[in-house]
């Protein structure tokens, strides 16, 4: 094996085999024209592990970079699996379905996943503790990218002047939030918040690390942007062959459509990825839990929507708005609302996270059947 090659470790070779066999699978059940059911689940696994992917290849490459120009390059290509999926299904009509992945992919993260971690984390050590600074600055970002779907949608189920133009609205808010996610390019570049110093004994906090905090070697900045460029390829291949039996799958195992993207889009595309955020506070390192889940909403919100949002006339049939569904928007709302209530007072427990966990069920219990 070439020494270059000894770099990957076990757990990376396996998303990586892994990864490999469901694109090849996924392909040739689409070839083969096997059930679409089949073909569904299939690339719907085969997604979550192109997106574990693209998050480690995108990791060994910043780590020439430093970490705030990784975060900026996992902000542009970390959600790319998700935004292939949504260009497909907005080439294919089907708008509900993304902007019920897009905001399933906030409430998977800010609930599940985040409830997840502090349930096992705080089950694990106790009532955990960390600096919040950070965290403050992402779920007031959050409370914006919230405000800016929940205005058009008032704006346009009032009756109010504006009900008329829910586009131009909608294209508004969307530069808006470009303008703020530029804005924030050089203060992520710059390294983030300053942090306060660490306590005796207590590991500085590295809340604009890269996910992963990778140990071991690591991989040859060729073979990371090979890595990166393969399963850019195998997403969009796979992208395609998930949205077209999306359809046909969902009818035929009688799910509605938005149950669909809320929660198997999302989580396929987005959540799974940040399971690292569970390991961290498995191992009691908060800091980086909520950094690495908390960023990834905050990339969907402030670049990957605005950037549908714009560029859907050039894609599909109908035109992405910022009008969401009421019922989409009050539980982004309240989602929000309580991960701010949550992060504020800097520490969490178990029974906060259990709590996460019991809103995201009713949630998407409440979309079970459109």
């Amino acid at each position: 094996m070439p020494a270059s090659l000894d770099a990957i470790r076990p757990s990376q070779r396996l998303i990586l085999v892994s990864a490999v066999t469901l694109v090849a699978a996924t392909g040739a059940m689409d070839a083969a024209g096997a059930a679409h059911v089949a073909v569904f689940v299939v690339a719907a696994l085969g997604l979550a592990a192109l997106a574990a992917v693209v998050g480690e290849s995108i990791e060994q490459i910043g780590e020439r970079l430093g970490p705030g120009a990784t975060g900026l390059l996992q902000s542009s290509l970390g959600n790319l699996p998700e935004l292939l999926v949504a260009i497909f299904a907005l080439r294919a009509g089907l708008t509900r379905v993304v902007q019920a992945a897009l905001v399933g992919s906030v409430l998977g993260n800010v609930l599940l996943v985040l409830g997840i971690a502090f349930l096992s984390g705080g089950a694990r050590h106790g009532t955990q503790r960390f600096q919040p600074e950070s965290p403050r600055m992402l779920v007031t970002l959050l409370t914006l990218a919230a405000g800016s779907t929940l205005v058009p949608t008032l704006a346009d189920r009032l009756d109010t002047p504006a009900v008329h133009h829910t586009v131009a609205l909608s294209d508004v808010a969307a530069v808006v939030l470009l303008l703020v996610y530029l804005a924030s390019i050089p203060f992520w570049l710059s390294g983030g918040p300053e942090q306060p110093p660490a306590a005796p004994g207590q590991e500085p906090s590295k809340l604009s690390a890269p996910r992963g905090s990778p140990s071991g070697p690591s991989w040859p900045m060729w073979l990371a942007i090979a890595v990166l460029a393969g399963a850019s390829a195998g997403s969009a291949a796979v992208s395609d062959w998930f949205v077209a039996a999306l359809t046909p799958a969902t009818r035929a195992l009688g799910i509605s459509p938005v149950f669909t993207g809320l929660v198997i889009v999302a989580i396929a595309s987005n959540a799974v990825e940040n399971a690292a955020g569970v390991r961290f506070a498995w191992k009691a390192r908060p800091d980086y839990a909520i950094s690495t889940i908390l960023n990834s909403p905050l990339q969907i919100t402030l670049f990957l929507t605005p950037l549908l949002v714009l560029i859907s006339p050039l894609i599909g049939p109908a035109h992405l708005t910022l009008v969401f569904p009421p019922l989409l928007v009050a539980a982004l709302a309240v989602a929000v609302v309580v991960v701010t209530v949550v992060v504020y007072d800097g520490e969490y427990s178990w029974l906060e996270g259990a709590a996460l966990v019991a809103l995201y069920v009713l949630v998407g219990s409440a979309f079970w059947w459109g």
